[in-house]
């Protein structure tokens, strides 16, 4: 499929691009990024589900292949995500983000719902991995991971992020596994280039992951918008005081004979 004629990709899609060439992907919260990232030609977005469910979401993206995605936890279940799938791909998501069990994708996967796992760093189940850092850095670390791999093809899933892995390790997986390989922080060995909006942008103002780029100072943006904001606030302030404001062209006045009539009604009653 050519990507350029910006068609919405599908799974299929997806599927038949692997391995020819690298997409591009960034996790977009609102709908001003959303619109930004349709009109820079990023092929894929991860997004809060209630994004998802704007009415206004596809007018502002039609092309992008959308997953919207949240903690197992805040979620339930693997009959709460099913239900919470099927709401998603109604309001036209075009795959689910679930790092819950594999009995869960596999729920989904049941029901022909295209699903994104995890591996690698999960922050949602980091302690189990030794907390913000590298997974995969041993032999034995590196097959447990190409055995999720495995775990999460057999359940039906049709792709994975691969958080901070060796670059050798995310490339030798992504060969060796039919799914769709996310990269974020893993190297350019796998399907996609996963990277967060406010990271790129520069809005970010703590621990910026290795794995970033910043391409804008957003933050630098903020402070200066902010400094405007309290400045334009505080000369509404002092108008007020000063009685600045409301000027005459603030305000409707009343015919001045309508006014007499109005004021000796008033004094009369």
């Amino acid at each position: 499929m050519d990507f350029m004629s910006r068609s919405r990709p599908t799974v299929a899609d997806l599927r038949a691009i692997k391995g020819k060439r690298q997409l591009t992907m960034l996790r977009v919260m609102t709908l001003e990024e959303a619109e930004a990232a349709e009109r820079a030609d990023v092929d894929i977005v991860s997004i809060p589900p209630e994004l998802m469910l704007d009415p206004r979401y596809r007018d502002a993206a039609p092309s992008l292949f959308s997953m919207p995605g949240e903690n197992f936890f805040d979620i339930g279940t693997a009959d709460d995500f099913v239900r919470w799938s099927f709401k998603m791909v109604k309001a036209s998501a075009d795959a689910v983000y679930c790092s819950a069990s594999i009995a869960t994708i596999k729920r989904m996967a049941d029901e022909a719902i295209p699903v994104i796992g995890h591996v690698g760093l999960i922050p949602s189940r980091r302690t189990w991995t030794g907390g913000w850092k590298a997974v995969g850095k041993t032999a034995d670390s590196a097959l447990a991971m190409l055995e999720q791999v495995r775990q999460l093809e057999a359940a039906g899933a049709v792709g994975a992020e691969i958080e901070v892995v060796p670059v050798e390790v995310a490339e030798a997986i992504s060969q060796r596994t039919s799914l769709f390989m996310i990269s974020m922080g893993s190297g350019t060995g796998c399907d996609a280039q996963y990277l967060f909006a406010e990271d790129v942008l520069g809005a970010n103002r703590g621990h910026m992951p290795r794995h970033s780029k910043v391409y804008r100072n957003f933050a630098a943006e903020y402070d200066r918008l902010q400094t405007e904001r309290i400045a334009a606030f505080s000369e509404f302030v002092a108008d007020v005081n000063s009685t600045a404001y409301p000027e005459d062209r603030h305000v409707v006045r009343m015919d001045p004979a309508e006014l007499d009539i109005f004021l000796q009604r008033v004094d009369g009653a």
